[in-house]
């Protein structure tokens, strides 16, 4: 998963408020209700729609073929986001767009507004090499809290709010579907919890900095590289891998989507195997939110489990 710098980003997003978009995927919940909740990211869809049932319509606008944080949406789609009744965003500097643009405060929800105090500075516990470049760290906040489902439980729990304060008519039905979403992810916690186990301290590898929430909550022993899977990684990176491996015994590599075959057959010939956890920032190809964290709740027996 590429980061833009700052100043292709701004560029990128100067074009795109003169350009329209030939291919757009627009993930929308309901008939209109006359009550419009967009928000920024999947597993936001998700909460949103599980909560607020049919007194809602959700819509996330983002093309299924980009990565939500970096996307850039075009005037007329920031324009559906100004005239939305909630706007709901993932918090954690997630989503670089809002920052410049003009969105309507009374119509704002940070979900991540009451977990601040846990949220992760990339900078103290991201500290990695990869490339020409060696040891070096990730500044800014980490978003994926949803990757800790007692996180993704309290942006829930935010959106929950925000619809009952908003509708006070339905916030008995709100708070019943809250209470359903609450257990499947405290249960979806006790899973991850189970495929771990009493294995924690064993050394991992994880493709991409995107996991922060999911190794801190569960106390992961994690490395993280910079791979793309979708791109052979360099010479001077196989040669940094082997390198950590001197000292991080790695037998598994946690990648976001499945890994070039040639990939895949090089790392295990070094004596690492490759599994795939989907960090959820679209919809799966099948199922929801729920259903593929289930998926990586197996995926990780294969890593800790003997």
């Amino acid at each position: 998963m590429k980061r833009l710098t700052h100043s292709l980003f701004i560029a990128l997003f100067i074009a795109a408020m003169v350009t329209f978009t030939a291919c757009e995927r627009r993930q929308s919940h309901a008939a209109d209700t006359g009550f419009s909740v967009y928000v920024v990211n999947y597993p936001l869809y998700y909460f949103a729609t599980r909560i607020g049932g049919d007194q809602v319509s959700v819509f996330f606008p983002a093309p299924g073929e980009v990565d939500p944080a970096e996307w850039i949406p075009e005037d007329r789609i920031i324009q559906r986001y100004q005239a939305a009744d909630l706007i709901i965003l993932n918090g954690a500097d997630y989503a670089g767009w809002i920052k410049l643009v003009t969105l309507p405060e009374s119509a704002l929800v940070d979900a991540s507004a009451n977990i601040q105090d846990r949220l992760i500075e990339e900078n103290e516990l991201i500290h990695h090499s990869h490339g020409p470049h060696g040891e070096h760290t990730h500044g800014g906040t980490a978003f994926t809290v949803w990757l800790d489902p007692t996180l993704a439980l309290e942006q829930a729990r935010s959106i929950k709010m925000a619809l009952s304060s908003a509708l006070p008519q339905y916030a008995e039905q709100f708070e019943q579907r809250f209470i359903q979403l609450m257990e499947d992810l405290l249960a979806l916690d006790s899973s991850i919890k189970a495929a771990v186990g009493n294995n924690a301290a064993r050394p991992v590898f994880v493709s991409h900095p995107v996991y922060q929430y999911l190794e801190a909550r569960y106390q992961l022993n994690a490395v993280s590289f910079h791979w793309e899977p979708d791109e052979m990684p360099t010479d001077a990176e196989w040669n940094e891998l082997a390198h950590v491996l001197e000292t991080h015994p790695a037998r598994w590599m946690i990648w976001e989507d499945e890994p070039l075959p040639e990939i895949a057959a090089r790392l295990q010939a070094a004596g690492v195997a490759s599994v795939v956890f989907n960090p959820t920032f679209q919809s799966p190809a099948a199922g929801d939110f729920l259903s593929a964290m289930q998926a990586n709740a197996e995926a990780l027996k294969l890593v800790y489990q003997d």
